[in-house]
């Protein structure tokens, strides 16, 4: 991946119109960001209270970013017309799309998979790199964590209020578990940016632009383990992904730009296994069974290869750009892999001479990927504005499309597949969305 941290900065696109344009500025930005910020509880109530939208709202009329279209000099409509034919998607590899767009599944986009159901502006989402785009995690339908600048924030939905879980603009504490053991914390870090994050149960790893490794116990103060993984000089962490190993033990995987893939163990945050490839990794999956991994990075072709040698199985040939997000179906038969080219292919394991679906996003490169726990929906984010939803019971040829504005900085499912969570990072109208999963002879959603 490209390692332009001073050009790209903090909040870094894939195109060059950043937020929105000079126009919505002057009506927003106008009022001064700092008289938002305020650390008193019934202030932050009270903006809540203007700057939230629940489905009630939405379904009176307004706007589920709260952007008060009425108020500017162009519709919505027209807006979006102009995002789309000035966005220009970033690639590392300029190579002609002709044959591509010929091997495109056609889907319809009628479909209404996931109902609006909230979003906040309480907690802004962020992001440090402008290629990764995985620091949104849902641990439950009411449990969500995100990145927001320096800190790593945890959402109640239920309570809709937000709480810090970890600070790395700083020193870190070590949990009173780790104090006895000094190794687990590489002291002198400084400053962190956090480039990406993973959650499952309750144990948070978040991936540094420098290499560093920085993993917290939910349930425990203090961070359990902070270092450097590697002294590269191009160490940026692409990655992480917890699962469980085959032998019942739970480990992570990270990827890194110095072109290798490390394995710990997430008790004693050893590593126990490291795979190396000729090109920077940007992404990782393991199979269902724990037997396969799928490896994408700076690289056309991606790879599947044997989880316990990290050696090449097959080849994975179609993509034309580098690739930054892969997901396993649940039923460990199916893969997705998202590239730059502004697709997400389908791959039968059992048949990888060629993909199985070509799914095109609208404008920009395929960033993150994510399945539900049940196998029916595929969530497809691009870098700003859209997110796809698959049907994949009908084999990919149904969608919905969440049309939104601003860069997304991740997408994420809830366990229990009840709720879709969008951060989108933007100056003004940062935030996270909420969708709900709509089933048969659903209850209306009422007051809130």
């Amino acid at each position: 991946m490209a390692q332009y941290q001073e050009e790209y900065g903090n909040m870094g696109d894939d195109d060059d119109m950043g937020d929105f344009d000079d126009d919505v500025d002057d009506v927003f930005h106008g009022r001064g960001r700092g008289d938002m910020e305020t650390d008193s509880d019934e202030d932050v109530d009270v903006l809540r209270k203007y700057s939230d939208t629940t489905a009630l709202q939405a379904r009176h009329g307004k706007d589920i970013q709260g952007i008060p279209w009425e108020r500017l000099h162009f519709t919505r409509e027209s807006y979006r017309e102009t995002r789309l034919q000035q966005y220009k998607n970033y690639e590392n590899l300029n190579r002609p799309h002709d044959e591509l767009d010929k091997e495109c599944q056609e889907f319809r986009k009628d479909g209404k998979f996931y109902d609006f159901h909230y979003n906040t502006r309480s907690v802004k989402s962020t992001f440090v790199h402008f290629q990764l785009r995985n620091l949104v995690w849902a641990t439950s339908k009411h449990d969500v964590y995100l990145m927001s600048n320096y800190s790593v924030m945890h959402w109640c939905s239920l309570k809709r209020k937000s709480t810090e879980v970890l600070n790395v603009a700083g020193p870190l504490t070590p949990s009173r578990e780790v104090e006895k053991n000094p190794w687990a914390i590489q002291h002198g870090l400084g400053r962190i940016q956090i480039s990406t994050m993973c959650v499952m149960d309750n144990l948070m790893v978040a991936g540094g632009f420098e290499g560093e490794l920085v993993a917290k116990n939910l349930d425990s103060h203090g961070v359990s383990y902070c270092a450097k993984v590697t002294r590269d000089e191009n160490a940026i962490t692409n990655a992480i992904e917890i699962y469980d190993s085959a032998s019942g033990t739970k480990q992570l995987m990270t990827s890194n730009n110095d072109s290798v893939v490390r394995i710990f163990d997430t008790e004693t945050f050893s590593v126990v296994g490291r795979y190396f490839y000729p090109w920077a990794v940007n992404h990782t999956s393991v199979s269902p069974d724990k037997k396969l991994v799928v490896v994408v990075g700076d690289n056309v072709d991606g790879l599947l290869v044997d989880h316990q040698t990290g050696k090449a199985v097959d080849t994975l040939r179609g993509h034309l750009d580098f690739s930054f997000a892969s997901v396993w179906h649940p039923d460990g038969r199916y893969f997705a892999t998202g590239n730059q080219d502004t697709t997400c292919r389908i791959w039968d394991v059992r048949n990888l001479s060629s993909s199985l679906t070509v799914l095109k996003g609208r404008m920009g490169a395929i960033r993150s990927l994510r399945f539900t726990a049940d196998g029916s929906f595929l969530a497809m984010a691009e870098p700003a504005d859209f997110v796809h939803v698959f049907d994949v019971r009908r084999n990919y040829k149904q969608c919905q499309e969440i049309d939104l504005f601003g860069e997304i900085s991740g997408v994420s499912f809830s366990p229990d597949t009840e709720s879709l969570f969008i951060g989108v990072a933007d100056r003004t109208y940062g935030s996270l969305l909420e969708y709900d999963r709509r089933h048969v002879n659903q209850y209306l959603d009422y007051m809130i």
